[in-house]
């Protein structure tokens, strides 16, 4: 007997719910157990809307089996404080330069505000979530950065070396990390890391299996100025070829770049999603079609 179609609207609703589950059942299988580290950037981080959802969305990976670590800083945050203290941000290839004032703002958003929001919008969700910073327990340990042509950013830092072992514990214990991106030099000095450099550089020292990023645009483009341009799939060389000739918008640059550093040290994706779009982060990992920019090693 062929089945039997439902009849009334409930039911249909309820079976297409039940489809859904079932059509990321091989997903959810090929990906348990795996490390996937999601930056938490853009509109997702000031639209109340999206930030319950994004924290739902991560505590449902963790339920189903994955094992999430989220990375944030705390762009649009540090900018509106900023202001309000009289401080005019500055940035340089799409890195904040950061002085004393502005290193004393970083800390009070991101440690004071961000991290602790995040981490209870997650609790809240269902999962256990603790923040952590990179400066404890020695998870990011910094250099002075410098600007392509060797400008003084401030108090900006290049990350040196990533210890994993408290993210790791974290995980190990059942936990939901949420970094923020306040590093540390062998002199003692925090320093400000850019978010998405940091999120490249500790998925490759986690092994991670997917390294995803939330923008405010659906993707990377072939040519940012066309929106018809945007491209689903993408291999890092040719990720390498459009930095050697300039071709991204300042703001992409750390993006881009650590996109390639973690893909080269064992990374095998990397996606650009737009998390402006509720759910992006289980769209890419549970189902076929995926959303933003997939960004591989290629064969």
């Amino acid at each position: 007997m062929a089945p039997i179609a439902p009849t009334d609207e409930r039911a249909t609703a309820a079976q297409a719910k039940a489809v859904v589950l079932r059509e990321a059942l091989p997903w959810i299988t090929r990906f348990h157990g795996a490390t996937v580290v999601i930056k938490y950037g853009g509109n997702a981080m000031v639209d109340e809307e999206l930030k319950r959802s994004f924290a739902a969305d991560v505590a449902l990976l963790h339920f189903v089996g994955l094992r999430p670590v989220v990375v944030h800083g705390g762009g649009p945050q540090i900018s509106e404080v900023s202001g309000r203290l009289g401080l005019q941000p500055r940035f340089v290839a799409g890195l904040r330069v950061t002085d004393e004032a502005t290193m004393d703002v970083v800390r009070m958003v991101l440690l004071g505000r961000v991290n602790p929001e995040l981490v209870r919008l997650i609790q809240t969700a269902g999962a256990s979530a603790v923040g952590v910073a990179g400066t404890d327990a020695n998870l990011l340990t910094v250099r002075p950065a410098a600007g392509p042509a060797g400008e003084d950013l401030g108090l900006v830092g290049e990350v040196d070396a990533v210890d994993p072992a408290v993210l790791l514990r974290l995980l190990d214990d059942g936990f939901v990390p949420v970094v923020a991106t306040v590093g540390r030099g062998g002199d003692g000095v925090d320093r400000n890391v850019n978010a998405d450099t940091a999120c490249g550089a500790i998925a490759a020292a986690l092994g991670a299996t997917k390294l995803v990023y939330l923008t405010d645009v659906p993707g990377l483009y072939d040519d940012f100025g066309d929106a018809g341009s945007l491209l689903s799939e993408v291999p890092v060389d040719r990720l390498e070829a459009m930095l050697a000739r300039d071709e991204l918008h300042a703001g992409m640059r750390p993006k881009v770049t650590s996109i390639v550093q973690a893909l080269h040290a064992g990374v095998p994706q990397a996606h650009v999603l737009d998390g402006r779009v509720l759910h992006a982060v289980l769209l890419e990992v549970f189902t076929d079609e995926g959303v933003g920019t997939m960004i591989s090693r290629g064969p």
